[in-house]
């Protein structure tokens, strides 16, 4: 992932064991540590986060990787806030509105 100063979205995605107690547990630890690091859930499973650029998300990619629970799979795309502006949401059968776009000075 190269450094920008595009203004991007991180999406990380996971499928995490939960078959027995000790893998919920990890799997709502994994989900807390993604809200601490300032990730909002857009759906179960997959949580997005808004950074002013490529470089601010880094030590959060970081932590996420040292997090991952046993037997779990987790993906991370980055893409640029206009292709995040482009993207089509259905809710319902019908299409929503776009998002409005995070000032850059909002903090989570």
């Amino acid at each position: 992932m190269s450094g920008s100063d595009e203004p991007v979205w991180s999406l990380v995605m996971f499928d995490l064991p939960v078959k027995t107690k000790p893998q919920r547990r990890e799997a709502t630890q994994f989900r807390g540590m993604l809200l601490d690091q300032g990730y909002q859930m857009a759906q179960f499973s997959v949580y997005v986060r808004y950074s002013p650029s490529v470089n601010s998300i880094l030590p959060c990619l970081r932590t996420i990787k040292r997090n991952v629970p046993a037997g779990g799979e987790v993906r991370i795309i980055t893409v640029t806030d206009r292709q995040w502006a482009t993207a089509l949401r259905y809710a319902n059968g019908y299409e929503e509105q776009q998002e409005e776009e995070p000032s850059q000075l909002t903090i989570f």
